[in-house]
């Protein structure tokens, strides 16, 4: 009955007995208005969702032509478009991510949230260079003051870019190359790139002092700089590494360390010490000495004749 629009009231006396209650004469039916309010209902929610507009009532996910139109765009190699997603970043997460890598409190791959990027890891491998170049050009300024012209040797600044820059771009190809051989399906390429740059930050305090003459203090700088580094690379490379066997994940770790050490060397025989073999040698070491008096023959051509064989 209540489903043909009805409602049923019992009427009951006083004493609550319904035994005693005459349902025939106590039975009576109204006429419901739910059907009108379902209808009304529904006629308002509709009126609202045309009003609304193309993405229909509040709530209701947009139309499939819309999000299609966006999910469309390809980014091709040659656009700029493909290269700008890799920059995607604001300040804040920059300098997020290099408190992390200088103070590494938590996985850094956490850290980057799935969005590595390369704006952080480039000017910070320019830094160093800049940093290198201008060091190690002071370094050679105070080993040859007074002693001779000093010019600048810009062969420090090439030698810098392709030992840091290098280093950066190559090592992390290695590796991705390395894991992906040996079955590790969670190895990133980007996420590579993004740790061994970010952990180049440690080498810009480290430059900072490469001009000081004192050798002990630049080993100890540089031995803190290889620290540091190392100890980065190894906390957030060994979950990754651990997906190969266990020889394999070794033998990668001794890798990685071996070739940190490399660069941490390099960079105190290259760029802390004056008589750099990145920059050029001393103008006045190459001149042959002057021939002496002796040898030369008297003014006038009056010399006994010398013939050639």
């Amino acid at each position: 009955m209540s489903g043909s629009g009805y409602d049923a009231v019992v009427d009951v006396d006083d004493e609550g007995d319904l035994g005693h209650t005459d349902l025939q004469e106590d039975l009576e039916f109204h006429n419901s208005n739910f059907n009108e309010g379902a209808r009304g209902g529904g006629g308002s929610g509709a009126r609202k969702g045309g009003a609304g507009g193309v993405g229909g009532g509040p709530g209701l996910p947009p139309p499939a032509t819309a999000s299609s139109s966006s999910s469309s765009s390809k980014r091709y190699l040659w656009t700029l478009a493909f290269y700008a997603q890799f920059f995607d970043v604001d300040t804040s997460s920059v300098l997020a991510r290099c408190w992390a890598a200088l103070w590494p409190r938590a996985n850094f791959l956490d850290v980057l949230e799935g969005n590595p990027d390369l704006y952080g890891p480039f000017w910070i491998a320019t830094t160093v260079v800049l940093i290198l170049f201008l060091g190690g050009t002071i370094s050679q300024y105070l080993a040859t003051a007074g002693d001779a012209p000093f010019a600048y040797d810009f062969k420090l600044l090439s030698g810098a870019a392709g030992l840091v820059y290098g280093y950066t771009l190559v090592i992390p190809v290695l590796l991705f190359g390395a894991l992906r051989y040996f079955g590790s399906e969670s190895a990133n390429l980007l996420e590579c790139w993004a740790l061994y740059g970010y952990s180049n930050l440690i080498w810009i305090p480290v430059a900072l002092i490469s001009w000081s003459p004192v050798t002990i203090l630049n080993w100890v700088f540089v031995g803190v700089g290889f620290g540091v580094s190392v100890a980065f690379l190894l906390r957030n490379l060994y979950p990754v590494l651990s997906a190969t066997d266990r020889q394999t994940s070794k033998v990668l770790l001794v890798l990685v360390v071996a070739l940190q050490l490399g660069l941490a060397i390099a960079i105190k025989v290259l760029f802390f010490a004056a008589g750099s073999p990145v920059g050029s040698k001393d103008p006045a070491a190459g001149t042959p000495p002057p021939p002496d008096a002796g040898d030369q023959p008297p003014a006038g051509g009056d010399g006994p004749p010398r013939f050639l064989f």
